[in-house]
């Protein structure tokens, strides 16, 4: 299997270059794995529970996903470099051979499929908020009228707040989500919102245990996928290996293992998703 995923992923690498005009491109950032040595792997490395790099320790959902499903492809943990893959550059480090597949809380949109594919969904997200944990008075956004919300710079999820449940809430945008959360603390705002798991994974955090905690009450849909380049051969082969994931008990394992302690539980009727046909 891992001399199918080297053919393949040769295969996308060649097509990306065939495409590109110029010959500016850095040969080492797009030749992709080829030899099939390793594997590059695209996370988050400043999401605590999710994807988080301390050192040279990478930890967190995604990252026990991803070398769940690398270890189905054959390939040993050690074998795996980890690269750090911002959401605004996601679809060109696929495109360019920068990475073989990203996890990296990618949700799965249809204008996201027009240049790169999808495996999974692995995991069903939902927006959320994140209240102090002696907060009974916030259940959901249209409780957020007329209170200071957190959420990180350049975020659509405060301003579907702001347009869709309660056009009075004052914004305090800060340039990541554990600044909210140290905001939250100190109370300087009443809530924080993005994702559920990226909230529980902030909420597990040792210092912050007990002092915060996720409201529950998610109000959007966010289909976590496996990010691919495109005309791959492995999709199926991958989408195998996380319905053995779902299967075994390892997706429920990595869950109670990396945000278990904030107390957050996902939606059930959601998770774990069913996982998609690869197109």
């Amino acid at each position: 299997m891992r001399a199918r995923l080297a053919i393949a992923l040769t295969a996308a690498a060649a097509l990306t270059l065939t495409a590109c005009s110029g010959g500016d491109t850095d040969s080492e950032s797009t030749e992709g794995a080829g030899g099939g040595d390793s594997i590059r792997i695209g996370i988050k490395f400043d999401q605590p529970g999710l994807g988080f790099q301390d050192g040279s320790d990478y930890t967190g959902f995604d990252v026990g996903v991803a070398t769940y499903v690398a270890e189905q492809l054959g390939y040993s943990a050690d074998q795996i470099e980890w690269v750090e893959s911002p959401s605004a550059q996601r679809e060109t480090m696929l495109q360019t051979g920068q990475v073989d597949m990203i996890f990296a809380t990618y949700s799965i949109t249809d204008e996201r499929k027009e240049v790169v594919s999808f495996a999974g969904p692995y995991f069903v997200a939902g927006q959320d908020l994140l209240v102090a944990a002696d907060d009974d008075s916030i259940s959901g956004p249209e409780d957020l009228e007329g209170k200071n919300l957190c959420s990180v710079t350049g975020s659509t999820s405060a301003q579907r707040i702001k347009d869709e449940y309660a056009a009075g809430t004052n914004l305090l945008e800060q340039p990541g989500y554990a600044e909210c959360v140290t905001a939250l603390v100190a109370g300087s705002v009443d809530a924080v919102t993005t994702d559920d798991i990226i909230l529980a994974g902030l909420a597990a955090i040792p210092a912050n245990e007990g002092q915060v905690k996720v409201v529950g009450n998610p109000f959007s849909e966010e289909n976590y996928g496996i990010g691919l380049p495109q005309d791959n051969e492995i999709c199926e082969d991958v989408n195998a290996a996380v319905e053995q994931m779902f299967e075994d008990g390892t997706w429920e394992q990595l869950l109670e293992d990396n945000v278990g302690a904030s107390g957050y539980v996902p939606n059930a009727d959601l998770n774990p998703p069913a996982v998609e046909p690869c197109a």
